[in-house]
């Protein structure tokens, strides 16, 4: 699974130079070129890549060498008069001070009572050879390591050179020096100052890229990891204490990262525990293409020795997140296990290998399930390449150097081989470590995008504990975006599962709480600032309940369908609503349009779908509400501009998932028509994009523009008219206004074309069937077309003319005759006032003279007239 390049070889690198100068003896040059018996030895490796060696001169003395990864050259640094078994060496940055370490062999010569001491530290001027210094001479090895000034140029002509004993303490001693003539560098004092840096340290680490120094301290009961830096314009300061949960009180103090012994047969022996520190600076690219910042963790790594009962047992502690995880990994049973757990550092990987039995990539930036970290054992993890019985340092950077072998690792995740172990997988936990460690991992993800979104489609819904296109959506979207400080790394999504069910095979984990790390120093500077910085937000975000967005939850979904609803009915938008499309109008001018000939999936871009841009707005408004709660620093004009990239990035992705299923199954040339039918590829495009439908309703996300057009044609094209109903019905399927239109246009009216149209305008709302039924020439739409006409007429007379205050109608309850269609309400009122103004027929009729009613009337009619007397 790991990918190691070779970029330093002791044998391919520096002997064929040795043998061209003619600095070995006669019988280790064949004459050929070739090395046959040079027993060049690496020794150490210093803060620039100068890698320094040792091997057996002309005439059997010791020469030491320097050579330079840059320029690919060899140097001559000193050669001894006879051999001399060096323990420790370190070159300055200028080339112009050796410091080296011997051990010198007891005589009893002339003098029985008298020996020699065991180690010899030297100060040797090389630029040229001139005077040696003898800087201890003590019965305990003293290794040595030059400082090298990081951010600034050396502070020429000083030095500075630390010594580290057996005795468990650590020297620096300053380093003067003059040029006379030019070029002679010699050491101008005559006594070199000198600072203690610790006493009674019981281990020690020394981080050469950055001038890091670790040490380990008993106090109490337990040990404590003191953190000193080396500054070039002043001094060293202790910086951070952290509190182990174990304690490293051996009898010898043991040393990490100090260059090589090879006199020393088994290197660490003597401890039973395996401790390393490792420090992460992540680059982190900010949003678009602005430059890279990084972000600064420590993970404390120790496994134990030796194992029992066939297992191995490691723990990481993550300072920023305040645990520390204890794994356990089940290995076959063997004899003895003499092998040690090697950690490797990959950034936002940690690696876990056990030589012959398993290799683990541990998630530095999402460490809290089991299944976001990736066990491999057999052939997956086999690195042939290292030798594991020799000396191996874990460089940083993802380096290793074998001592034993002289050479030097680069390492990285293989990309290939991952890929290929996601596709030969069969256990969910390992697709998803897979998956994440795919898209996370690498910077060029063009090709691998692809490769996992063909996967994607070949086992679509064999996944049964989490949504494949989910994982591949947050875990992308989050590598798109690449949080620009390691405070949103809490605040945005990363993954869909939030607790997994069941074990992990061949390993399990203890989680413990840390105690808090302590800074010491009052000004921080550089990464100690980035690491003080993170360390405070995580503190803060871990109080807090809820710290990371996730776009699925209940007040969203009610929010989104209330500003639905809103829409439909009310005549003038809210504030509010027109806030929400307003964002995601933001949103969809930042998208960037395609080239028209770089296009493959027909999508309708221009295509605006009140729906779907709500729920843009909606996210938008709500994720920008979010990030402004926990990070108020941001401000927010940026805050803003995080969460509309966010939303775009999204709505881009989902659309080159599309581009990849497309090429996938090979859909080329495809029209925007009805006519005819799809085909197994078109069938397997419509196939894939219900998922990933059903993946988007599950996260609440928008979809791009055009996306449920295209679903809808394919599903015409696809499906047959009674499944294409039910995906209808069941919301599957969404009619936009251009699919409707298209559709009416493209069938003629066949009795089963027909029966579709008419299928598909019984399903429309009462407004877009208005707006669309024009486009029909048929029969029903002339009549839908003639009852809109009517009813506008209708509602052009008004209420008084239709029905008068005096009407009867007017007080009748004639609710139960409601109807949709106005004119049938008209006629229903009518006929109602007409029955209320006839006569009853069942009424019974009274008998009445007409002849006496004319009297009565002649005879008042007179009265009034006053005709009579």
């Amino acid at each position: 699974m790991l990918k190691l390049t070779v970029t330093y070889d002791i044998r391919t690198d520096v002997v064929p130079w040795i043998l061209k100068s003619g600095l070995t003896p006669a019988e280790c040059d064949d004459g050929s070129g070739r090395a046959v018996d040079v027993k060049a030895q690496t020794v150490n490796i210093e803060s620039d890549g100068t890698i320094i060696y040792t091997w057996k001169g002309r005439r059997g003395n010791t020469c030491i060498g320097a050579y330079d990864p840059h320029t690919r050259k060899n140097k001559l640094l000193y050669s001894f008069d006879e051999e001399a078994q060096v323990v420790s060496c370190s070159v300055n940055m200028k080339w112009t001070l050796l410091a080296v370490s011997i051990l010198q062999s007891r005589r009893n010569g002339d003098m029985p009572f008298r020996t020699a001491p065991r180690c010899l530290t030297l100060l040797i001027e090389i630029h040229p050879i001139h005077d040696i210094r003898v800087l201890k001479a003590v019965d305990c090895i003293v290794s040595v390591q030059f400082l090298y000034p990081v951010g600034k140029a050396a502070l020429f002509p000083e030095s500075h050179l630390l010594l580290i004993s057996e005795d468990r303490y650590i020297d620096q001693i300053h380093i003067s020096v003059v040029i006379q003539e030019g070029y002679r560098v010699l050491i101008k004092n005559t006594r070199l100052p000198t600072d203690r840096i610790i006493e009674d340290m019981t281990w020690a680490q020394w981080d050469m890229k950055e001038q890091r120094l670790y040490c380990a301290v008993t106090k109490g009961r337990k040990s404590v990891l003191n953190c000193y830096q080396f500054y070039p314009d002043r001094n060293f300061e202790l910086v951070l204490e952290v509190p182990l949960q174990f304690s490293l009180d051996n009898d010898e103090p043991r040393l990490v990262n100090f260059g090589f012994n090879p006199y020393q047969s088994d290197v660490g022996a003597s401890s039973t525990l395996n401790f390393s520190v490792l420090s992460s600076e992540i680059d982190c690219a900010v949003i678009n293409a602005e430059p890279r910042r990084k972000t600064g963790s420590m993970f404390l790594c120790y496994s134990h020795l030796p194992p029992t009962d066939n297992e191995v047992s490691y723990t990481i502690a993550f300072v920023l997140q305040g645990v520390s995880k204890t794994f356990t990994v089940s290995v076959e049973e063997t004899e003895t296990l003499t092998e040690k757990v090697i950690f490797i550092n990959l950034g936002y990987y940690i690696a876990v290998y056990l030589p012959g039995h398993f290799l683990h990539l541990i998630n530095t930036r999402h460490p809290k399930l089991l299944c976001h970290h990736l066990l491999l054992s057999g052939a997956d993890a086999s690195m042939p390449s290292l030798n594991t019985n020799g000396y191996l340092q874990s460089l940083p950077y993802s380096s290793i150097l074998d001592y034993s072998s002289g050479k030097m690792f680069e390492v990285c995740i293989n990309q290939l081989y991952l890929v290929k172990f996601l596709q030969t997988s069969t256990l969910d936990c390992h697709w998803l470590a897979a998956l994440h460690c795919a898209l996370i991992y690498f910077k060029d993800q063009t090709e691998t995008e692809a490769q996992i979104v063909s996967w994607i489609c070949d086992n679509i819904g064999k996944c049964s504990r989490f949504d494949v296109i989910q994982e591949f959506i947050w875990a992308s979207l989050y590598r798109r975006m690449c949080p620009e400080s390691i405070n949103l790394d809490k605040l945005l999504p990363y993954t869909s599962v939030m607790k997994w069910e069941g074990e992990v095979p061949g390993v399990t984990c203890v989680t413990e709480i840390a105690e808090q790390s302590v800074f010491r120093a009052l000004h921080l500077k550089g990464f100690w600032a980035e690491l003080h910085s993170n360390l405070q937000s995580f503190m803060y975000l871990d109080a807090e309940p809820c710290c990371r967005y996730y776009n699925n939850s209940k007040l969203l979904r009610k929010q989104w369908k209330q500003l639905i609803e809103e829409m439909k009915t009310e005549e003038r938008t809210s504030s509010s609503l027109r806030t929400i499309l307003q964002n995601a109008e933001k949103v969809l001018l930042t998208l960037d349009k395609w080239v028209s000939d770089q296009r493959i999936v027909p999508l309708f871009q221009e295509e605006k779908d009140y729906q779907q841009n709500i729920l843009m707005g909606v996210m938008v408004e709500n994720m920008k509400d979010h990030l402004m709660r926990h990070l108020q620093h941001m401000g927010k004009k940026k805050t803003e501009e995080l969460v509309i990239n966010y939303v775009a990035k999204l709505l881009e992705l989902i659309r080159n998932i599309m581009e990849t299923v497309w090429r996938k199954y090979n859909v080329r040339n495809w029209k925007f028509c009805f006519k005819e039918r799809g085909s197994s590829s078109e069938y397997a495009v419509f196939h894939i994009m219900c998922h990933i439908l059903q993946a988007t309703s599950g996260m609440c996300v928008p979809l791009p523009p055009g996306f449920q057009t295209l679903h809808a044609t394919l599903g015409v094209r696809c499906l047959p008219l009674h499944t294409l109903l039910c995906y209808i019905d069941h919301g599957i399927l969404r009619l936009t206004e251009t699919f409707i239109k298209k559709l009416l246009i493209d069938f003629n009216n066949s009795e089963k074309n027909g029966q579709l149209k008419l299928s598909i305008i019984t399903r429309l709302p009462e407004a877009a069937s208005q707006n669309i039924c024009h486009l029909w020439d048929h029969p029903i739409s002339s009549s839908l077309i003639a009852r809109n006409y009517v009813e506008a007429l209708l509602q052009k007379l008004g209420s008084k003319q239709m029905y008068p205050h005096n009407s009867p109608s007017y007080e009748t309850d004639s609710s139960v005759f409601y109807s949709d269609f106005l004119p049938l309400n008209y006629l229903t009122n009518t006929l109602t006032d007409v029955k209320n103004l006839a006569m009853n027929p069942f009424e019974e009729k009274e008998y009445i003279d007409a002849k006496f009613v004319e009297e009565i009337a002649l005879k008042q009619t007179s009265i009034l007239l006053q005709l009579e007397s």
